[in-house]
């Protein structure tokens, strides 16, 4: 019924004939003229393409932008608090190395690294 081969009332007959059915000959006597459902949608691509050298190269270079636009405006921000305050203000935006630190490990070992 749902890809538009039987009305509502043939659809109705066969659904009781099924459920008074008692072997499976009696099912299949309940599906016999019908023509072949249309093929259904096609499948997704397997789950390794999405995870492929020119993938994990955009993902680096877009954890890398992330993390210099974070360290911009961190540094930035520390700037301006250092230069109109009086006194000394801790340089908080270091503790932003740790992360790019591990980005450039990463580079390093070649994870994220787009093949030549």
């Amino acid at each position: 019924m749902a890809a538009g081969q039987l009305d509502l009332p043939e659809f109705d007959t066969r659904v009781q004939s099924a459920w008074a059915a008692r072997t499976r000959g009696e099912l299949a006597r309940v599906t016999r003229d019908l023509p072949e459902p249309p093929p259904g949608p096609p499948s997704p691509p397997p789950l390794g393409r999405a995870f492929s050298a020119d993938g994990a190269g955009t993902a680096m270079r877009v954890l890398t932008i992330v993390w210099a636009s974070i360290t911009a405006v961190n540094l930035v921000v520390w700037g301006l608090v250092s230069f109109t305050s009086d006194g000394d203000v801790h340089p908080w935006w270091i503790w932003l190395s740790v992360p790019g630190a591990a980005l450039l490990v990463l580079y390093t070992v070649g994870i994220g690294r787009p093949r030549r």
